[in-house]
């Protein structure tokens, strides 16, 4: 296969880089954003053996696409498939070490560098490859292409952003996307949008978001920490993003007085930002309890802060009231399926952009609800804190919109069935 011109030239650019890439990723480990004893992952070196048999390889780049497929995956190794589980962030891989199914290992996915692409194909050589939503990458693509593999997109969508920016590269997306063999879709917007990009076959799926079992939390610490907090109003606002957290502070020292012992929970969408979170509690004259020190909360602990990876399952059953962090600042909103499905009444903020479905199909059940700033905010937890039955039908709300849009783990097995097939008969060698 000849690639077009614009391939050819983007890939002896990246290849003539590579010692700047690697400069950067050296760089991204000193700054705790790599880990340091599986870089070489990232340059497509495995730490791991390959499974024998036939492998499909499935990839997330963040916690939520990550943990999103693990239903399919699941699907997968009970049909005696081996499965490679690949994702970009530290904080993904150490998430799904611990719910990866057996017959599935996880490795870090290279850079989208030629040589480190090519031997990580060398060594996994997947039957099928499954990428989730939108990760687009030139070099990964091309080089899949080249050796006949199968690409088929899960779970995908295109965001107004992203749509905006491909229709200016009309010739370089339409390029990119007639190597996929199936994209399969969240909504029926996106579906057209890959379609008018240059998609070949465009099915829409649903988003499998909604299938993902709920976090898991050891019932023993469950009880533990609701013995802790056992009498105290609670509410937890979870992912938060620089700019949040002050808001939710002034939130707290608002409603302190109204709702005496008011404990206020924040987990930092990035565990690393958990000092500095702490330290706006201490500023605001609050004090604060970091989980990463082992500090459980008592009755003089205002502000809790889980700056863990891996105990959001434990959090969203001690609080009935989560606000969704990420919709605040114009970050878009991350993924309020889990706390719905854990019985939590849901608020957030104006920018929902990056999950607008989720959060109008809960905005409709009226299992969530919308607030402009801290002031609307402080409103609506005082409302919420003071009246359980409103948080309880909230709480039910929620949890029976996100039920009804299940099936799209279904639909999208149905879907690759064909790949699976012909990965499985060999037929493809």
């Amino acid at each position: 296969m000849r690639l077009p011109f614009t391939f050819r030239t983007y890939r002896t650019v990246v290849s003539l880089l590579e010692p700047a890439v690697l400069g950067l990723l050296y760089w991204r480990q000193r700054k705790g954003r790599e880990d340091k004893t599986r870089l070489g992952e990232r340059q497509g070196h495995p730490s791991r053996q390959r499974p024998k048999g036939h492998l499909i390889w499935v990839h997330g780049a963040s916690i939520g696409e990550t943990l999103s497929l693990l239903p399919v995956v699941e699907r997968m190794t009970q049909r005696g498939l081996a499965v490679l589980v690949t994702s970009g962030t530290k904080t993904s891989a150490a998430l799904i070490a611990r719910r990866l199914p057996p017959g599935a290992v996880h490795q870090f996915v290279p850079l989208d560098v030629p040589r480190y692409i090519r031997r990580f194909l060398d060594h996994w050589q997947p039957d099928l490859a499954l990428i989730a939503e939108s990760e687009i990458w030139p070099n990964t693509i091309m080089a899949l292409s080249e050796r006949d593999i199968p690409l088929v997109m899960v779970n995908g969508r295109m965001s107004d952003r992203s749509y905006q920016r491909w229709q200016k590269m009309p010739g370089i997306i339409k390029g990119l996307l007639e190597h996929f063999a199936l994209c399969l879709t969240q909504t029926a917007e996106d579906a057209e949008r890959l379609a008018r990009l240059g998609a070949p076959r465009v099915v829409v799926t649903g988003n499998i978001k909604f299938d993902a079992a709920p976090p898991p939390a050891d019932p023993r610490v469950v009880a533990q920490l609701s013995g802790l907090i056992a009498g105290r109003p609670v509410w937890l606002a979870a992912s938060t993003h620089q700019g949040e957290e002050s808001a939710i502070i002034a939130v707290h020292r608002a409603l302190a007085k109204r709702h005496p012992h008011l404990l206020t929970i924040i987990a930092p969408r990035h565990p690393h930002r958990g000092p500095e979170v702490a330290a706006l509690a201490g500023q605001a004259g609050l004090r604060a309890g970091r989980r990463s020190q082992g500090i459980h909360p008592d009755r003089a602990t205002d502000i809790y802060v889980v700056d863990t990876v891996g105990e959001m399952g434990l959090f969203y059953r001690l609080s009935p009231i989560v606000l969704m962090g990420g919709t605040l600042v114009p970050v878009g909103g991350h993924n309020p399926i889990e706390p719905a499905k854990l019985g939590a009444a849901i608020l957030h903020g104006p920018h929902v952009h990056a999950a607008v479905e989720i959060y109008d199909a809960l905005d409709r059940s009226r299992g969530a609800l919308m607030v402009k700033d801290s002031s609307t905010l402080a409103r609506a937890v005082s409302e919420m804190l003071s009246n359980a039955s409103l948080t309880r039908d909230m709480a039910r709300a929620a949890g029976d919109a996100v039920q009804a849009l299940g099936g799209a783990v279904d639909r999208t097995m149905q879907s690759v069935e064909p790949f699976i097939v012909q990965a499985k008969l060999g037929a493809r060698r």
